[in-house]
């Protein structure tokens, strides 16, 4: 199983009334989420780790995440409310107001933190989960007890204005992509994280040297590179789609790439850390074509198997 650890939380999603005023409808989102459904849907075994709220909108999340095969075993349900994100459209790309104080996944703790079963074999983080306190630290804590033998994927996902305290939030993360054996950034993430070198191919070696063996960069219509744990490069470049919006379109990148390496087998941390050229770039490939379908549709609906 990969277990997918981070939020899950409500998009508001602008929708346009006879009076030409906006109504705003709540999809089920949040980056870690649409990773976890775009795997469940891809037929990979797949969990999610999230704080998850028994209001009407977590009853809503957990109804959508099994409907689409995640198991929801691991999600730690409270009385506290839902995050919800109300999303604004200009041209395709989303902008987000979040209220997420005093939150069902912004306040999970360590010590709620289940126990996971042997046949978690994986772990995925990333979104604005990294960011948030306390629930930041809870998932760094999770990382530190549970990552050592499990294959271990961070997309950080970056939003610093969520962090209020930028040098904790860039101590954490940094520590935490340390200790990856995969990372995907898009490359305005990398050019945050590795602000002392300039370049796309400099920035994506220097963040290898701190600890990941794989390192992928997405760069939206220009496709994606990977650098391998030798230090090669490998390129593919990005499916033709008619763009609707990008929302999830990272989220379902990030399940193809994982959906097809667990497919061929290579979902483990021994394998990440030997993975070869045509390994990868057909991992890739399948990323950006699963990435392809969902930026043709609105929000985050990521494709089914049977629609490849």
């Amino acid at each position: 199983m990969i277990l997918c650890c981070g939020e899950a939380l409500i998009d508001m999603i602008p929708t346009g009334r006879a009076s030409g005023q906006d109504a705003f409808v709540a999809h089920s989102g949040g980056a870690v989420f649409n990773t976890a459904i775009a795997l469940g849907r891809l037929r990979r075994k797949v969990g999610l780790l999230s704080g998850v709220s028994n209001d009407l909108f977590g009853t809503q999340l957990a109804t959508a995440l099994g409907d689409s095969h995640v198991a929801v075993d691991y999600l730690v349900r409270s009385d506290r409310p839902t995050t919800l994100a109300f999303v604004k459209l200009e041209n395709g790309h989303a902008s987000y107001a979040f209220y997420d104080e005093n939150t069902a996944g912004r306040m999970i703790t360590t010590d709620v933190l289940p126990k996971i079963t042997p046949d978690v074999g994986a772990l995925f983080f990333g979104g604005i989960s990294l960011a948030c306190e306390p629930c930041a630290d809870t998932y760094a804590a999770f990382l530190d007890r549970e990552g050592a033998e499990r294959a271990v994927v961070v997309d950080p996902n970056i939003r610093p204005g969520f962090a209020p305290d930028e040098g904790r939030y860039r101590a954490r993360l940094m520590a935490m992509l340390a200790r990856a054996d995969m990372v995907k950034v898009s490359d305005e993430d990398l050019a945050w994280i590795m602000p002392d070198h300039a370049g796309l191919q400099a920035q994506a070696a220097a963040l290898q040297a701190c600890g990941p063996a794989v390192v992928l960069v997405t760069r939206g219509a220009d496709g994606a590179i990977g650098l391998l744990p030798d230090g090669d490069m490998v390129e593919v470049a990005a499916e033709r789609a008619d763009v609707i919006d990008t929302v999830g379109a990272g989220d379902t990148f990030n399940a193809g790439v994982m959906a097809r390496l667990d497919e061929m087998g290579l979902m483990t941390k021994a394998a990440l850390r030997r993975l070869g050229p045509e390994d990868l770039k057909q991992a890739l490939s399948f990323g950006a074509k699963v990435a392809a379908i969902t930026v043709s549709r609105a929000g985050a609906n990521p494709p089914w198997l049977d629609e490849l």
